[in-house]
């Protein structure tokens, strides 16, 4: 059963013997005859489901594969900024519980929306290779945040990219930004705002890249946790479902978010914490920044360590002490009133 103060993944423990930069090679499972995939409906979150669905397709054509979409309170709420009415989690509690009643058999998400802790009784039985982990500058008329004149509107929905542009922007006025990411870019297209900050990864998968103006550096804007990975979740009992997925996990990609997850939950990450994690694979260790800040971007920590990636919680932890011997408990304490 999985621990809520870790998500090991079961690869790490039953179908892995190494880490390496591959896929994991395994003999193929014949494969049962249906599998569900649970899924908002969102254009993205449905993009990544069929994502997963035609590899699951390629690599079991006997099974029938196919999807359970839904809409989800977090895409219901658009009024108010997530940090409010109970944070990224409200993208995942319905497909959840599809899981848990035997409507799904496993659920996709975006990686950056999963809360920190799963509920008992569910894992995360693979991590996708990542796509571009990196904030994307959109505009019409601007080519990058230096470009912008003084008092122009940028949106965006994080209060981790709010607090890095309020504190190398101060001029700039931030303002929440909801709605899919077709909704947002017509927000944009609308006049509402001068520029918006989107994930890279999102815009790519839709074939919008276009749209991006500047990609912004993980020096100038650090990445959320998980950004730009997907996870694949199942109810920890389906040994079977675990088992015919492992296909789909890419090593180096796991590493990464693992470190990334323990920092954010060593911390308490959530959308009322302007907190940043992202690590890499260099040289075969794992190097990895991290940031906590007050949500107006006046008071920022930072640590980056390198660490054995084959004990990838165990850095994110270390960081997060790091954070902590610089003043992030006052930080968080604020933030929990």
């Amino acid at each position: 059963m999985l621990e809520c103060a870790e998500d090991r993944l079961f690869i790490y423990k039953k179908f892995r013997h190494k880490i390496s930069g591959k896929t994991v090679n395994q003999t193929p499972h014949p494969g049962p005859a249906r599998l569900v995939i649970a899924s908002r409906e969102s254009a993205l979150a449905m993009w990544q489901a069929e994502h997963i669905r035609d590899r699951l397709r390629a690599l079991y054509p006997q099974t029938e594969v196919s999807i359970l979409g839904m809409t989800t309170q977090g895409d219901q709420i658009l009024d108010v900024t997530l940090s409010k009415i109970g944070g990224k989690g409200l993208f995942v509690k319905e497909l959840e519980t599809a899981l848990e009643d035997g409507r799904a058999d496993l659920a996709v998400h975006s990686l950056k929306d999963v809360p920190m802790n799963l509920p008992e009784g569910f894992v995360l039985a693979a991590i996708g290779e990542r796509e571009d982990p990196h904030d994307a500058f959109v505009s019409n008329k601007h080519e990058n945040l230096a470009a912008l004149p003084a008092g122009s509107v940028v949106g965006t929905s994080s209060l981790r990219r709010e607090s890095q542009l309020r504190a190398r922007f101060p001029h700039l006025k931030i303002e929440p930004l909801r709605g899919n990411v077709q909704t947002r870019l017509r927000k944009l297209d609308e006049g509402q705002y001068a520029a918006i900050i989107l994930a890279a990864a999102g815009l790519k998968r839709l074939g919008l890249g276009s749209r991006i103006r500047a990609l912004i550096s993980s020096e100038d804007s650090l990445p959320a946790v998980g950004q730009g990975a997907l996870g694949i979740e199942c109810r920890a009992d389906r040994a079977d479902v675990i088992a015919l997925l492992q296909p789909l996990h890419h090593p180096d990609t796991g590493a990464c978010v693992l470190a990334e997850r323990a920092l954010s939950r060593a911390l308490g990450g959530s959308c009322q914490v302007p907190l940043g994690g992202f690590a890499e694979v260099k040289n075969g260790k794992l190097r990895m920044r991290g940031f906590v800040a007050s949500p107006d971007g006046k008071r920022m920590m930072q640590s980056e360590m390198s660490g054995d990636i084959a004990h990838p919680e165990a850095l994110g932890n270390k960081i997060a002490d790091a954070l902590r011997a610089q003043g992030a408990d006052v930080i968080l304490a604020e933030l929990a009133l």
